[in-house]
């Protein structure tokens, strides 16, 4: 089975993308690779981020790896918080304030819609390759739902009635951004060997 590292410490998110993967890699985190220092996101864009994590730990760890970037698009908000949805309330990347600052925004809007949009870099033998994923929706006016993390008790994806917050972890990753690009990352993967 292909060892790939995920570039993440969100064990949030490793848990997400094992359970989407379904067994057929091994996962490996960058705990589990001994690198424990923050990993720069300083380009301006979602891809750009991707590939800024996973080229870096490719070539300082000498693994195969992958990082993703995922950013709330809210298109009467400009297009924000996009690549600054972690840190859109302030540095402290607090999912709470982050949600307050999101409902405030768009109180009196019309246009709640939204989308999600995760862009994932995979390097492989050196080689970075790219995989999008978007799920559409929209804001609801206040949180619902428990489950999942950041932005999901506000996030409702088109055609359902319930927030990503309020879905099982099987729900959500079936329509789920994240989802459809780390499928899209597997094909891939699936193809080449």
């Amino acid at each position: 089975m292909m060892e790939l590292v995920f570039a993440t410490n969100n064990e949030h998110k490793a848990r997400e993308v094992g359970q989407i993967l379904g067994g057929k890699f091994i996962i490996r985190t960058l705990k589990d690779i001994g690198c424990n220092e923050e990993l720069e996101e300083s380009r301006e864009t979602l891809e750009g981020n991707a590939a800024q994590k996973a080229e870096y730990v490719a070539e300082k760890y000498g693994v195969n790896v992958f990082a993703d970037d995922t950013g709330l698009e809210i298109p009467s908000l400009g297009g924000q918080p996009g690549v600054l949805s972690a840190r859109f309330a302030g540095p402290g990347r607090d999912s709470e304030d982050n949600m307050d600052k999101v409902l405030e925004l768009l109180k009196g809007q019309n246009d709640r819609s939204a989308q999600f949009r995760t862009s994932i870099c995979l390097v492989v033998d050196g080689k970075s390759h790219f995989f999008d994923g978007i799920c559409a929706g929209a804001i609801t006016s206040s949180r619902a739902g428990l489950e999942g993390f950041g932005y999901d008790p506000i996030f409702q994806p088109e055609g359902h009635e319930l927030t990503f917050a309020e879905m099982s972890k099987e729900e959500k990753n079936a329509i789920s951004h994240r989802g459809r690009a780390i499928r899209a990352m597997s094909d891939w993967l699936n193809e080449q060997v």
